[in-house]
């Protein structure tokens, strides 16, 4: 079950009032130092449930800061921001992966739809403000093959991170487990409201139940 509309707004809300008040930049930072790595209680012992999602979290914006690349490289170009072929191989890509890990293939693929909402939604965002000021448009181009390669492994990255939170993706209070992940992230990336955005959207069907709060 995806998270309500009143949670997406909330996660939305809570992540962008968190950037504000923390005077983001206009830019994905990079990501802290262990950023990606899941809290672990004793040595040897598996992750608690809410510790399960924070590299999901630092994943996402990793994932997300690659937009921005994605952005300039089709700035300018005419070549559309909905790219159906690509998004199908990515989406097929992850599946297929997930199998192999013995992970759910649809729950997979649903918090992937996201991701690519997430990354057009925020290169849609940069070019509304390129086209209104030129100035900070980009001067070069970069290449596309060679993002989409990150992009590649960022999604490795990401499927693993799926495929070993089943537990706190289930759980009852994945919701704030996941904002909080969210803020943290977020204030560690120096997200701006654009990005901050970007990040509530791409995570909002990672948790499978509602909350209890």
């Amino acid at each position: 079950m995806q998270v309500t509309t009143s949670m997406r707004r909330a996660l939305l809300a809570g992540t962008a009032a968190a950037v504000l008040f923390t005077g983001a930049g206009s830019a994905v930072a990079a990501p802290a130092a262990g950023a990606g790595r899941p809290a672990t209680g004793p040595v040897g012992a598996a992750p608690a449930p809410a510790g399960q999602l924070r590299p999901l979290a630092a994943l996402s914006a990793e994932r997300l800061a690659t937009a921005d690349l994605v952005a300039a490289a089709k700035w300018g170009t005419g070549s559309p921001i909905d790219d159906p072929v690509r998004e199908r191989e990515v989406l097929d890509a992850v599946a297929a992966q997930a199998r192999q890990l013995g992970a759910d293939p649809e729950a997979t693929v649903r918090i992937f739809r996201d991701q690519i909402e997430a990354s057009k939604l925020v290169q849609r965002g940069l070019h509304r403000r390129w086209t209104a000021d030129p100035a900070q448009a980009p001067t070069t181009r970069p290449d596309l093959a060679r993002i989409r390669v990150e992009i590649n492994r960022i999604n490795g990255e990401l499927v693993r991170a799926i495929a070993a939170s089943p537990q706190a993706r289930t759980a009852p209070r994945c919701v704030p487990w996941l904002t909080v992940s969210a803020l943290r992230v977020g204030r560690e990336r120096h997200l701006d409201v654009l990005h901050a955005a970007g990040l509530a959207r791409s995570l909002r069907s990672v948790c499978e139940s509602r909350a209890v709060f």
